[in-house]
């Protein structure tokens, strides 16, 4: 059983479906649909070819590249990234599974080794069960976060942005280290983001007014506003990670960002989600105590592997404020090689150190 439809639950429900039909599968999520309300990019070199197939079907828009704009600095970088639409998950979950192995706009209020406990106190036994709800307690770890508003616009002309801005940082640096983002999915059709990376844990209030403004600046007339919401994506730099994943249930199986499954500058989760949906898919003993040992153990290899991406995170957290873009700026200065690896998990001993000199310099 699994609890938590997001990205991270519904890439565990697809995998087993498509690739282990024998088992018995039930997948519970609190709201009216699988996956985001929002979509999502991401490049492909961060996912092997078993994850590329897994994502493929749900990959509704690919771009050859990747924009990054500075004060005085831009550059267009070439590396294949694909998009998730926003109803891509739910339309498959709901092709591929059988009504009778999900519950949607069901609750989960607790979940252990081996059963579900819902919200009006029904409780669903089974061999093993995986809580992938979402965060949860992240008191445990030291953190900044990405804060996010997201809008999704229609303009009355083509916007002629054609492939995504990752970062541009031309933009007012007030109160943290702030950019925009913009992921085309159509001629007309922009998702765009005012991103803050800084100690606080949700967008300020002038987050409306700053992409209202930079609409206006580039020229953009819009024809509607199609949706708006929030996001919050934690960047990790140090803590007590063994405590982490004790909470919420000292021998419950987590996905996710439940299980501390993020990356540590970037904070995406799709390469982590798509991986563990397959490690779920080939495991052959799916008891509570097996599930749990199986994903605190690659949790905790990801972890340790990861300690170079954290201190990068962690130089951002002790630079000033003002200093911060300056760092950013830095790492995409750098050979596009070695950018691609740092943004797949995939750093040498070389790039490695080629980062850490970035660094040093900016």
């Amino acid at each position: 059983m699994i609890a938590g439809g997001g990205l991270a639950g519904s890439l565990a429900a697809l995998a087993m479906a498509r690739m282990r039909p024998d088992v018995p599968l039930l997948i519970v999520e609190e709201s009216a649909r699988f996956g985001d309300t929002r979509p999502r990019a991401f490049a492909d070199g961060e996912l092997d070819p078993e994850g590329l197939d897994l994502l493929g079907p749900l990959s509704e828009h690919r771009w050859p590249g990747f924009y990054v704009a500075f004060p005085g600095f831009s550059r267009n970088l070439k590396a294949d990234q694909s998009g998730i639409a926003s109803d891509a998950v739910h339309k498959a979950m709901l092709a591929t599974l059988d009504p009778k192995q999900y519950r949607l706009g069901t609750r989960v209020v607790a979940v252990r080794e081996d059963a579900l406990v819902l919200d009006g106190g029904e409780t669903i036994k089974a061999e093993g069960a995986i809580d992938a709800r979402g965060v949860a307690n992240l008191s445990m770890l030291d953190l900044l976060y990405e804060a996010r508003l997201e809008r999704d616009y229609l303009f009355k002309t083509p916007h002629r942005v054609d492939r995504p801005v990752m970062i541009d940082a031309t933009v007012d640096q007030a109160g943290g280290l702030r950019f925009v983002q913009c992921l085309p999915l159509a001629e007309d059709r922009l998702v765009l983001a005012d991103v803050c990376i800084s100690e606080r844990a949700q967008p300020d209030e002038q987050a409306e007014a700053r992409l209202d403004a930079y609409v206006a600046t580039r020229g953009w007339q819009r024809r509607k506003l199609l949706s708006e919401w929030t996001a919050v994506r934690p960047l990790p730099f140090g803590g007590d990670f063994a405590a982490f994943w004790r909470l919420g249930g000292a021998r419950v199986a987590k996905l996710g960002l439940r299980g501390g499954f993020f990356h540590p500058l970037s904070g995406r989760t799709v390469a982590d989600a798509a991986r563990n949906a397959l490690l779920l898919a080939r495991q052959a003993d799916f008891s509570g105590d097996a599930l749990h040992d199986l994903f605190e153990d690659e949790a905790r290899t990801l972890w340790k592997k990861r300690e170079f991406l954290r201190s990068v995170t962690a130089a951002i957290a002790q630079a000033k404020p003002e200093e911060r873009r300056g760092l950013i700026e830095s790492l995409f200065r750098l050979d596009p090689g070695v950018i691609g690896r740092l943004r797949a998990d995939r750093l040498g001993m070389i790039d490695r150190m080629r980062v850490q000199r970035a660094l040093e310099k900016s």
